[in-house]
């Protein structure tokens, strides 16, 4: 039977996780107890007692580490290797973590590992601020504590149940994903956003649903958990702008593991290089001094652009040839020569054929074609309406044999 796994340090929040887990029950759904303490006994009997969850890490079991920091992140990677478990062998039906600073540092990367869709609901200290390093791109709600996790009290007991009551509804009123047509992610930048609307309207008009996410690294992560979780069938990534952020340091940056997860879902893939002329910083007087002197666009208040250079372009072209040579799914690069964002075409300020063309030339070097990995170069620029033409037809001639 599906259950909702209720999860704290249970040496100093057993009883609130406790009272918890008991108005999830009285919503009759079953709720289950887990400890993920690292220090003392727990003050009240778990369900799941630490002593299983670190069986999920036996090369590094948390209990047996003497500094607090490295039990933490052992506990986590056991409790990442649970849910997922719990959830494959189809008796997880959602999440609920309350906790500190450490406790929301420990559970939410476990929340993380679990395919959007499964609720997800976290009780923390930390949800008034930055929540960013324990959301990321996931489907996953915080919820302020507004007092300490430290007692049942007459602010905590309502809020504790508006969190119960959330968890148990998410779980009753599950939706099922239903895939009434085949859907494809999509990539966007404002500056190829002609493109991507123009091949997002043909492909819908051909009866796929589109998914765009804005390539803001963040968005580039939410498209490739989809991928991952199966909830995306085919992926048209017009821009992998931050693939620059990554390597030169701009504040977009799309992590380590870009393309990996489409790689591995083996799914058909189409890309481009879209906005790979351009870093991204933030206000102008945020920008790194040892890019003083470089072109820079003010895009807005808040937004800087830095043009990137030939070696720059050059290093990108590196990094994607990487990852992309490892594909064994149907893949195609298409480049558009004349130019890869509204402010690289002729007349606008990051108009640069020479460093244009030192991406696509690496490209063309590095990346080894084969009849299911292709190089495809347009005499186009990307927010050409020929271009997105180009793009929507090899999205077709791939899906039609690999879906």
């Amino acid at each position: 039977m599906s259950r909702v796994y209720a999860i704290a340090t249970m040496d100093t929040k057993g009883a609130e996780i406790c009272f918890i887990a008991k108005l999830i029950r009285a919503c009759g759904i079953e709720a289950v107890t887990v400890d993920v303490g690292t220090k003392d006994p727990a003050a009240v009997v778990p369900d799941i007692t630490r002593e299983q969850i670190a069986t999920n890490c036996a090369a590094s079991n948390p209990l047996t580490k003497t500094d607090r920091g490295e039990a933490v992140t052992a506990m986590s990677a056991a409790l990442i290797k649970f849910v997922t478990s719990e959830h494959k062998a189809g008796r997880l039906a959602g999440v609920i973590g309350i906790g500190g600073g450490g406790g929301t540092a420990l559970i939410t990367p476990a929340m993380r590992a679990l395919p959007v869709g499964v609720p997800k609901v976290m009780v923390s200290t930390m949800a008034s601020g930055n929540v960013g390093p324990y959301v990321d791109c996931a489907d996953l709600t915080m919820m302020y504590s507004v007092v300490d996790v430290a007692g049942i009290n007459s602010v905590s007991r309502r809020v504790f149940a508006n969190a119960a009551h959330a968890i148990a509804g998410m779980v009753r009123h599950s939706q099922p994903h239903v895939v009434e047509k085949p859907t494809l992610g999509m990539t966007m930048f404002g500056v190829t956003t002609p493109c991507v609307d123009a091949v997002r309207k043909s492909l819908e008009a051909r009866g796929y649903d589109c998914l765009v996410f804005h390539a803001t690294g963040s968005g580039d992560r939410a498209m490739e958990n989809l991928v991952r979780s199966g909830l995306i069938q085919g992926v048209i990534d017009v821009t992998t702008t931050a693939v620059a952020d990554e390597i030169v340091g701009g504040v977009l940056a799309c992590g380590p593991h870009r393309f990996d997860a489409i790689l591995d879902a083996r799914v058909p893939y189409v890309l481009s290089v879209g906005a790979l002329d351009m870093v991204n910083f933030g206000a102008k007087e945020t920008v790194p001094p040892q890019f003083i002197g470089r072109k820079l666009h003010v895009h807005n208040a808040q937004v800087t652009l830095m043009r990137t250079t030939p070696d720059e372009n050059r290093r990108f072209a590196h990094w994607i040839a990487n990852k992309l040579n490892r594909s064994t799914a149907p893949l195609t690069l298409l480049i558009p020569d004349l130019g890869i964002s509204s402010i690289d075409a002729v007349g606008q300020p990051f108009h640069d054929p020479a460093a244009d063309m030192a991406l696509f030339e690496e490209l063309e070097r590095l990346i080894q074609t084969t009849e299911r990995r292709k190089i495809k170069r347009l005499p186009l620029h990307i927010n050409d309406p020929a271009f997105a033409m180009a793009l929507a037809e090899e999205v077709l001639a791939l899906t039609t044999h690999g879906f």
